[in-house]
C-alpha cells in the first residue's frame, strides 16, 4: 500500500487547517470518504434516485438492483452464508439494540446472565442494562488484565451455565486491543450461550469471516470504513433471525396486514421497516469495493505497523501515559494517551492549532475510563491514508503541547 497515493483519493484530506496541512487522526470516530464513494452517492442521486422494491419502473428497478447488490457485497465482505443474514441498519448502535431488544427480551429470564467487558462502547452496554432490568437477568463484567487484554481463563470463569448472551467488542475503540472473540465464542457456545460481536472498529481494519469466528451476531457501521454515515449492517445466523420479532413496524417489512394482525416478510426485509437507507447502502457497497481492491490483509498490516510506530515514538515523550497493550501484536492503529498535568481537551486544542485532528473525551466508554482511573483521554486513530510522517507530526505537536503548558504553569 502506498498511503501517500491513497491519500490523494480522499478530497477532504487535501486541505489546510489553521494554516497547516491537515493530519487526520480521528478515523476511529469516522473515516474520510474516497472519491469512489462520493461519486457513487452522487450518481445515485443524480441519475436514478428512486425508492426500492415497490415500483416496476426503470429507475426503481435500477435503484433496487444497486441496493440489493450492495447487500451481496456486504455478505461477501464478512463471508456470511446468505444475504438473508445481512440486515441493513443505521449503524452498529442500531444493530446492537436490535439484538438486545428482540433476541434478548425474548430469550432472557430472571437468573440468566449477560456477560460483557469494561472496554465496551456505550452502545454495547446500555442496551444490555435496559434488557437486564426488563427481564430480571443479571449483567456481568468479564475482568480485564492490567494491560487491557482479556484472559481466556477469566472468560471461562465468568461465562457460566447461567450465561445466555456474551456481547463483546472485537477491537476496543479506546485501547486498540484486538480481542480473541473466536475463542471466547467457543467458550460461550460450550455453556449454551450465544456471542454478539461489536465489529465497529474491526470491520474497517481486519479481514472478518463470521463463519470462521462462528459468532451468532456481528454488527458494523459504514462510516468507519470509508462509507457514508447512517448505514450499517447486522449479521445474524439465519435460524436466530428467523425466530426473532422485528422491533420496528410499518411499510416494507410486512407481508400482509389484516384488520387486527399482520404477518412479516421473509428475511432480511422483516427487520427493515420503512424506506431504507438507499443511498447509504449504495455508498457502503462502493466503500466495500474500495477496501477489497486495497486488500483487507494489507490494510490490517499497514494499521498495525503505524500503531507500532506511534507507540514507539510516543513512549519516548516524558510524562506520557499510553493505555492498552504494550505489545503491538495485540492491538491495531489506535493509541489512547494522556500527558501528565495537561487535560486531554487542551492537548486536542493545541494539536488542532497545528492542523492535527485527534479525539479527546471519554470516547463513549465511561466504564472503561473508571477502570483506567481517568476522567478523559486523548486518542489518535489511524487508517489506510495515514503515514509515518503523520505520526512524526503528531509527536512534534505533542512535544510542543507539553512545552507550552510547562511554560504556562
Amino acid at each position: 500500500m502506498n498511503s501517500a497515493e491513497i491519500r490523494q483519493l480522499f478530497p477532504l484530506l487535501n486541505q489546510e487547517v489553521n494554516g497547516k496541512p491537515l493530519v487526520y487522526l480521528d478515523s476511529g470516530a469516522t473515516s474520510q470518504k474516497p472519491i469512489q464513494v462520493i461519486e457513487a452517492l452522487d450518481k445515485y442521486y443524480r441519475e436514478y434516485n428512486s425508492n426500492v422494491h415497490r415500483g416496476v419502473h426503470t429507475l426503481g428497478t435500477k435503484a433496487t438492483d444497486a441496493f440489493e447488490g450492495a447487500r451481496e457485497k456486504a455478505r461477501k465482505f464478512i463471508n456470511a452464508k446468505s444475504t438473508q443474514e445481512i440486515i441493513y441498519t443505521r449503524g452498529t448502535t442500531t444493530a446492537l439494540n436490535t439484538v438486545a431488544h428482540s433476541y434478548g427480551t425474548a430469550n432472557l429470564r430472571e437468573g440468566d446472565e449477560i456477560v460483557i467487558t469494561p472496554m465496551e462502547h456505550h452502545s454495547n452496554i446500555i442496551p444490555w442494562q435496559m434488557v437486564a432490568k426488563r427481564t430480571g437477568a443479571t449483567l456481568k463484567y468479564m475482568p480485564l488484565q492490567e494491560d487491557g487484554t482479556i484472559s481466556l481463563d477469566d472468560a471461562r470463569k465468568t461465562i457460566t451455565e447461567n450465561t445466555k448472551i456474551v456481547s463483546i467488542v472485537h477491537i476496543s475503540n479506546v485501547l486498540g486491543t484486538v480481542n480473541p472473540v473466536k475463542e471466547i465464542g467457543e467458550i460461550a457456545h460450550e455453556k449454551g450461550a450465544i456471542i454478539v460481536v461489536d465489529g465497529a472498529q474491526s470491520a474497517p481494519h481486519l479481514k472478518v469471516d463470521v463463519q470462521d469466528l462462528d459468532c451468532d451476531f456481528f454488527a458494523f457501521s459504514g462510516h468507519k470504513m470509508c462509507g457514508p454515515t447512517g448505514i450499517g449492517v447486522l449479521y445474524g445466523k439465519k435460524h436466530l433471525l428467523e425466530n426473532m420479532d422485528p422491533i420496528e413496524f410499518g411499510g416494507e417489512m410486512i407481508d400482509f396486514v389484516h384488520d387486527f394482525e399482520s404477518t412479516w416478510k421473509e428475511l432480511p426485509w422483516k427487520f427493515e421497516a420503512g424506506t431504507p437507507i438507499i443511498g447509504g447502502a449504495i455508498g457502503l457497497g462502493a466503500a466495500i469495493d474500495f477496501l477489497e481492491d486495497l486488500g483487507m490483509d494489507n490494510i490490517d498490516a499497514h494499521n498495525r505497523r503505524l500503531g507500532a510506530y506511534a507507540l514507539d515514538k510516543m513512549s519516548h515523550i516524558e510524562g506520557m501515559t499510553i493505555y492498552g497493550p504494550k505489545n503491538a501484536d495485540q492491538r491495531t492503529g489506535i493509541v489512547t494517551f494522556n500527558i501528565s498535568d495537561v487535560h486531554p481537551h487542551d492537548v486536542a486544542t493545541v494539536l488542532d492549532a497545528e492542523g492535527i485532528a485527534v479525539r479527546a473525551g471519554h470516547h463513549c466508554a465511561q466504564v472503561l475510563m473508571r477502570w483506567l482511573k481517568a476522567s478523559a483521554t486523548a486518542r489518535a486513530s489511524m487508517y489506510l491514508y495515514n503515514t509515518e510522517e503523520d505520526i512524526d507530526k503528531l509527536v512534534e505537536g505533542l512535544v510542543k503541547t507539553k512545552e507550552y503548558f510547562s511554560d504556562v504553569f
